[in-house]
């Protein structure tokens, strides 16, 4: 016997169906290039909304990321500081390991919007701005994902950490630099994003 379908699930299946309904009109209609012509919405989208969106994902990405990572390693260490008190504050350092996620995260936007001067309305659509805002937008999402999963690492090992220290004072020391190396991951997606040359983008803000 089949279980009955949560009003979650069925709201993702009518949402389906509705999707899957407009695109078959779409084909018989012979619209079907409007859906499946990539080249088209990319070029028909702003460039500078490419590069706001990349700059939104950092710190979006950055933010939840370092906020999945103090949720997991702020419970754990409130429960193991039940059992044993003397952790409470050294261990505080895997939540600061987590906040700095979401600095990371800050910094790039700041450098992103470095990239957005004030220009000519002419030049909106130049070529070179096309570039700038793909780059700006995949640079943002690639750096925000290193962040995100940056996040859940330190999260994970930080719990880990409270919960090792509380059964033996000696293993502190030893999870802490596998922490370390987690939160490394962070700055590999800082280091992907300083290699990747962007020239500027020159919207109108008249």
């Amino acid at each position: 016997v089949l279980a009955p379908a949560s009003p979650l699930g069925r709201a993702a299946a009518a949402a389906a169906l509705c999707l899957l309904a407009a695109a078959l009109t779409a084909l018989l209609q012979g619209h079907a290039e409007q859906w499946l012509d990539v080249g088209t919405v990319l070029v028909q989208t702003s460039p500078y909304s490419w590069a706001l969106l990349g700059t939104s994902l950092v710190v979006g990405l950055s933010v939840a990321g370092a906020a999945c990572g103090i949720y997991i390693t702020g419970s754990s260490l409130l429960g193991a500081t039940v059992r044993a008190p003397r952790i409470r504050t050294k261990n505080l350092i895997s939540v600061i390991f987590c906040e700095v996620v979401a600095i990371y995260g800050l910094v790039m936007a700041i450098v992103f919007s470095s990239k957005l001067i004030q220009g000519e309305p002419e030049s909106r659509f130049h070529a070179d701005n096309y570039f700038a805002g793909f780059a700006l937008f995949w640079a943002g999402l690639t750096v925000g994902c290193a962040n995100l999963f940056c996040g859940l690492c330190v999260g994970v090992t930080g719990a880990t950490c409270a919960i090792a220290d509380a059964a033996d004072g000696q293993l502190f020391v030893k999870v802490l630099i596998i922490e370390i190396f987690g939160s490394i991951i962070g700055l590999f997606g800082e280091r992907a994003r300083a290699h990747c040359p962007t020239p500027p983008l020159l919207p109108n803000f008249n």
